[in-house]
């Protein structure tokens, strides 16, 4: 099947980014904003889409193909025989028909429980319908998933295991095995997975997540741009997240809860974009307002728990919008 899309590696850059800052956030009117214009975000399945599909499985990845989004965002392991799998929370019982850890059971193991288990949908009458219990689907392995995956798609690898090496170890002989590398992109919330790929010099990665935390929080508190990413960085943070604001006491301190925080602003994509080619993907785009508010600050790519949903909406989009 022949893609029409185009790469993550071939998103905006950086004066298209001007652009849509201009347009968006200089004017007292709304104006069109066409795909002449620039591009609109591409659409990254979450999870392979947890929303369409039991995530992380191979059936949700071939959905994500089917429903055309631009790039595949998976969750990975280590199993007990240091087999790279996709699975994301701490305990099978969360997802699964199994008890235990992804870290007790071998890939063989793991193939055999159904990751759809807890996946449901709902009927006419609005009943819950689970429908993978009677059609198991297994975990996967990585090397299963990049298989099923066509070479011109990207994949995004969110490491979830500690300690980071094993698994670091463990993924990049995948990818040698795949001849992956070039349309692989790594991430992870805990900062020792880029040093624990540093070993590898073909690896690409996110940039820390802590690095971007501070970026966003600097250009929202202190409306400042001291310390822009470097040229070529990849970053990714939530579109919307619950922010806690901590002050510091002599005899203790204080704390404030944002419920709803939007730190991806029109002046913090600016900020980010300082050195050319600077990709930006927002995490938990799922609304059309989200999206639309997500293209009209400025960001490369949305994450997205549902592609069937999402894509129709960037389709939408690329015929022209109009940002306040």
């Amino acid at each position: 099947m022949t893609r029409q899309t185009t790469t993550l590696q071939a998103l905006l850059a950086a004066a298209g980014a001007a652009l849509l800052l201009n347009a968006c956030g200089g004017e007292s009117e709304a104006r069109t904003i066409t795909q002449t214009d620039l591009a609109v975000p591409q659409v990254i399945a979450h999870r392979g889409g947890t929303g369409d599909a039991p995530e992380n499985t191979l059936v949700a990845i071939r959905a994500a193909l089917a429903h055309r989004a631009d790039a595949i965002w998976l969750t990975v392991q280590l199993s007990s025989d240091a087999v790279p799998v996709l699975y994301r929370p701490a305990d099978l019982s969360s997802l699964t028909d199994a008890r235990g850890t992804v870290a007790s059971k071998t890939a063989a193991e793991l193939a055999r429980v159904n990751a759809g288990w807890q996946f449901k949908t709902q009927d006419a009458s609005g009943q819950a319908v689970y429908p993978y219990r009677s059609a198991p689907v297994g975990i996967p392995t990585l090397a299963e998933a990049l298989d099923a995956i066509p070479a011109d798609v990207p994949v995004i690898l969110d490491m979830k295991a500690l300690p980071a090496q094993p698994q670091a170890a463990a993924v990049a002989r995948v990818l040698d095995q795949a001849g992956a590398w070039e349309r692989v992109l790594l991430y992870s919330t805990d900062a020792s997975y880029q040093q624990a790929f540093s070993a590898w010099p073909r690896a690409r990665q996110f940039e820390s997540r802590d690095a971007t935390r501070g970026r966003l929080a600097e250009v929202a508190l202190a409306h400042r741009c001291e310390a822009p990413p470097p040229a070529q960085a990849w970053t990714g943070f939530e579109w919307r997240r619950q922010v806690d604001l901590v002050e510091q006491f002599t005899l203790g301190e204080a704390r404030s809860t944002v419920a709803d925080a939007q730190l991806w602003t029109a002046p913090a994509v600016q900020c980010f974009r300082t050195n050319p080619d600077v990709r930006i993907v927002a995490i938990a785009v799922n609304t059309e307002a989200d999206y639309r508010a997500a293209a009209c600050a400025g960001v490369d790519a949305v994450l997205a728990d549902s592609p069937k949903q999402m894509v129709p909406l960037r389709e939408a989009l690329r015929r022209g919008y109009t940002c306040p």
